[in-house]
């Protein structure tokens, strides 16, 4: 043992624009760092301000704020003794960086600017910041006059550089830089950077736990050296779902890791380890000793403090060394690592992001229009596990959730302790059927309202529909009737969406007032249950029982969804979703057929859910138009004929052509697929299309002649000699060199 350091990485669920709950939960982090012996504390990205502030940035107020916030952490005594990095946003020269901001005993010793911004999927940071792209070089940063007074400093480092304690060399890296091909890691490990700070906001999607487990190991395994990775957790104003899981690697292996998925709004992780293992892991690579020979070096901002005691002899280290991990999370929450099955990702993530939601909103629960299918009880299941969470977390003696569901349930003397009775509480379902609907969806909305405890009522709503048509009537002197009473397409459209329109109004109503019938203060958030597919495909009607506060299933697919009621069922035990699963989808609004049903949503979509997973990852995972689409399928669903795939592929952008303004009014819900279609943030596109597509179509129709024509050809005459067969239809990359239809671009 010869350099022992005990660093700290943070795990924070801030809320954009919160300052004063920002600050709290900062300056906890830090005494926890403290009280566990770490001498280096580092936080989440924005931490101060929240990350999502989006256009709150370009405001003087923001800039303002996020000082006021850095000068009570100065002046704090929490915060002595601790070299401590927080991230906010910095303006320099009339340009707006985000920064780290390091300091140590009230004075500021770098202010770090972000040097890759991100740009893909829900980020949009270079609308609100610019990237620092001066390599190794420093400049002269004038503090603001309320910091000086603190500091007694004038002007301090802004830019590309590092800290130099007495005993080891600190850089640091923000988010993005850590997923860019040029990694600023690397060039600081070569020039003898041992500890590596990346404060972060990467946010949750199904699927993803181990990209950044892989990026940390794979960096420390290549450069060596000790890397801290700190993220923000839960949701902070907006569809995004921060999922934590901050993390201290060591030469290639992790030490410990933060939880993804918990409500505690303050996690700090800590570990031990000695500095010369990382200048041994090193010097052990010799072409790596080599390349740090000849690296170009960075500006080092000197400071006289240590990370490591002064005296390890006669002052030991209070915890021992923290040797290598497989991490998972047990039964007790503590971190160790399997990563989660998409199907726990879905019972915990969007669980996590409703109840950010629900206590920031200061509503007293949830009202689900509960149909019986598959969605909606997927909704509810979540709000199910999201109770599960609460009651294990008060369980465990978490002061803040217990105070958050008390405010909720308006009552200071309230402690969960069974997550049926806490959902009896704060979720209320409601059937609401009409002639159309069967017997035995309502059975099933109702027997699994009984299993999970949410407050229930099944009510008919025929004597609304029949009072706004009676108001068409009275005004047209006509009837419309269901295609099967003879209508057209039109009358049997309508008659479906007044329905779905009016159960809308209905959800909102009872959400205004459930809590009065009860006597309890507030109102409800009405919860969405529509989920990616359909949003897709256009698959439901503007401003019906899809339209809500917020939608916790909105950016799963329905694949996904069945698998999770699986996997709940068999958790908890809930028999009612066996009937659920097995039932057909159906939106129940055309009129039954000897009392079964007569609409199928796959009949009604003209596609299976299956399929539309693959539409959708193609369009937009691929980039995919319709002509490159039908190429990639043509060879994929080697069961139909290209003719087949071209009409497959035709009514998909069609109907998405013609839905897609329905997208403008999604209600937000927390993003966690690839190829969500939510156009407000994540996929950001046109919503009026020319249906016909028509340049694209004939491209299609053009391969498909042309495929036709060649199996034809490669047909053998009856009495020719049998030869080995052809593949059936052209490679991807032969289709797209073709140049005999105007519409291809090569």
């Amino acid at each position: 043992m010869g350099r022992t350091v005990t660093v700290a990485v943070c795990t924070l669920n801030q809320w954009a624009m919160d300052f004063d709950g920002n600050t709290r939960r900062i300056l906890q982090s830090i005494q926890e760092a403290k009280d566990a012996g770490a001498t280096y504390r580092s936080g989440p990205e924005l931490e101060i301000c929240g990350y999502s502030c989006e256009d709150h940035f370009y405001e003087s107020d923001t800039l303002l704020h996020s000082w006021e916030v850095l000068a009570n952490l100065l002046r704090s005594s929490v915060c002595e003794d601790m070299l401590i990095d927080v991230g906010m946003p910095v303006m320099h020269k009339n340009v707006t960086y985000n920064c780290r901001v390091a300091f140590l005993n009230r004075r500021i010793l770098l202010i770090r600017p972000k040097m890759r911004l991100c740009e893909d999927g829900n980020y949009r940071e270079s609308r609100w910041f610019s990237p620092w792209t001066k390599e190794r070089t420093v400049e002269d940063y004038f503090l603001p006059r309320m910091i000086s007074q603190i500091t007694s400093q004038n002007v301090v480092p802004f830019g590309d550089a590092v800290i130099a304690t007495r005993d080891t060399c600190i850089g640091f890296e923000i988010c993005e830089e850590l997923w860019h091909p040029a990694s600023n890691h690397i060039p600081m490990s070569l020039d003898g950077v041992e500890i590596i700070a990346n404060g972060s906001g990467s946010y949750f999607e199904l699927r993803k736990a181990y990209v950044t487990v892989d990026l940390v190991k794979s960096a420390t395994f290549k450069a060596g050296g000790c890397y801290m990775f700190s993220n923000l957790r839960g949701c902070d104003g907006g569809r995004l779902y921060f999922n934590g899981g901050s993390s201290i690697t060591l030469n290639g292996n992790i030490l410990n890791r933060g939880r993804q998925f918990a409500l505690e709004d303050v996690e700090v992780t800590i570990a031990t380890f000695d500095l010369e293992d990382i200048r041994n892991y090193r010097n052990g690579i010799r072409s790596r000793s080599h390349a740090a020979a000849a690296t170009p070096s960075y500006p080092r901002v000197k400071v006289d403090f240590a990370l490591t005691p002064e005296n390890l002899i006669s002052n030991p280290p209070d915890r021992p060394l923290d040797g290598p991990q497989d991490i998972y999370e047990d039964d007790d929450g503590h971190s160790r690592l399997v990563y989660h099955i998409p199907e726990e990702e879905i019972a915990m993530a969007p669980a996590c992001w409703l109840w950010d939601y629900l206590r920031r909103s200061c509503q007293g629960g949830f009202f689900l229009p509960l149909s019986g299918g598959v969605d909606s009880s997927s909704s509810a299941c979540i709000v199910y596990s999201m109770c599960e969470m609460i009651v294990e977390s008060v369980g465990k003696g978490d002061t803040q959730v217990l105070a958050d569901i008390r405010k909720i349930v308006g009552d200071c003397e309230y402690t969960p302790v069974d997550p049926k009775q806490l959902c009896n509480t704060i979720l209320f379902t409601c059937y609401m059927g009409t002639e159309n609907s069967s017997a035995e969806t309502k059975a099933r909305a109702a027997e699994l309202a009984s299993q999970i405890g949410s407050y229930h009522h099944s009510i008919v709503i025929d004597t609304a529909i029949s009072a706004i048509l009676g108001i068409f009537q009275q005004v047209t002197k006509l009837t419309p009737r269901f295609r099967i009473q003879g209508g057209s397409p039109r009358e049997n459209l309508a008659l479906q969406n007044v329905q779905a329109r009016l159960r809308m109004v209905i959800a909102y109503l009872f959400a205004q007032l459930m809590l009065w019938v009860k006597g309890r203060p507030g109102g409800l958030l009405v919860l969405g249950s529509g989920n990616v597919d359909e949003a897709l495909r256009g698959y439901l009607t503007k401003y019906d029982c899809s339209s809500a506060d917020i939608n916790p299933i909105g950016g799963i697919a329905k694949n996904d969804l069945k698998k999770f009621l699986l996997y709940f069922r068999r958790k908890h035990g809930i028999s009612s979703l066996d009937g659920i699963l097995d039932a057909p989808p159906t939106a129940e609004l055309e009129p039954l057929q000897a009392g079964q049903l007569a609409q199928l949503d796959e009949v009604d979509m003209g596609m299976t859910y299956n399929e539309l997973s693959i539409f959708g990852r193609l369009r937009k995972q691929n980039c995919a138009g319709p002509f490159t689409m039908f190429c990639r399928l043509v060879h994929m669903w080697d069961h139909c004929t290209p003719k087949e795939v071209a009409d497959k592929v035709k009514h998909f952008y069609r109907c998405y052509a013609i839905h897609r303004h329905k997208m403008t009014i999604l209600t937000p819900s927390c993003h966690a697929e690839t190829y969500s279609p939510d156009d407000n943030r994540f996929d950001h596109r046109p919503f009026l299309y020319n249906h016909t597509w028509k340049w694209q179509f004939a491209a299609i129709d053009e391969q498909v002649k042309r495929l036709s024509s060649e199996e034809k050809s490669s047909r053998p005459h009856k009495d020719a000699p049998k030869v080995p067969a052809k593949p059936r239809y052209m490679p991807f990359s032969s289709v797209i060199s073709n140049k005999t239809h105007p519409g291809v671009v090569v």
